[in-house]
């Protein structure tokens, strides 16, 4: 499902590409019975990360990104250094929770899970409207 959104981006060299490779994973691990969400959630993070950063250095006004990985910067910017346009408070709140599951993967603690899965039910419509611009 989402290779297929980011299918513009197969295999290319560039953080799009990335983003389409954490895609492919995230579909893969969709195949897999896990009881632990934790590994999703740091694809999914990648996927949005790279996917942000690539529309800020192809479509800012500024050719660049921040070092950021929270995700919820990185609409911010986008936002402000693009003619992208969203509601940022729709997704504020999803986009942070998505951003601290992945930091919790890292280190190995527990993840709310059934959180994190509402959180990507609302990402995925912020997803939806970033492949369209």
């Amino acid at each position: 499902m989402y290779a297929e959104k980011l299918k513009h981006f197969e295999n290319v060299e560039n953080l799009g590409g990335k983003a389409w490779e954490h895609a492919v994973a995230i579909d893969l691990l969709a195949t897999v019975k896990l009881k632990d969400c934790s590994m999703h959630c740091f694809h999914y993070q990648q996927m949005l990360e790279m996917l942000l950063k690539h529309l800020l250095e192809t479509k800012s006004i500024y050719g660049a990104y921040p070092h950021t990985h929270k995700l919820n910067k990185l609409l911010e910017a986008l936002i402000g250094q693009s003619e992208f346009r969203t509601d940022k408070l729709k997704y504020f709140m999803p986009l942070q929770v998505i951003t601290v599951c992945a930091e919790e993967y890292r280190y190995n603690f527990l993840i709310d899970c059934e959180g994190y899965r509402e959180s990507v039910r609302i990402a995925d419509m912020l997803l939806d409207e970033l492949i369209q611009s």
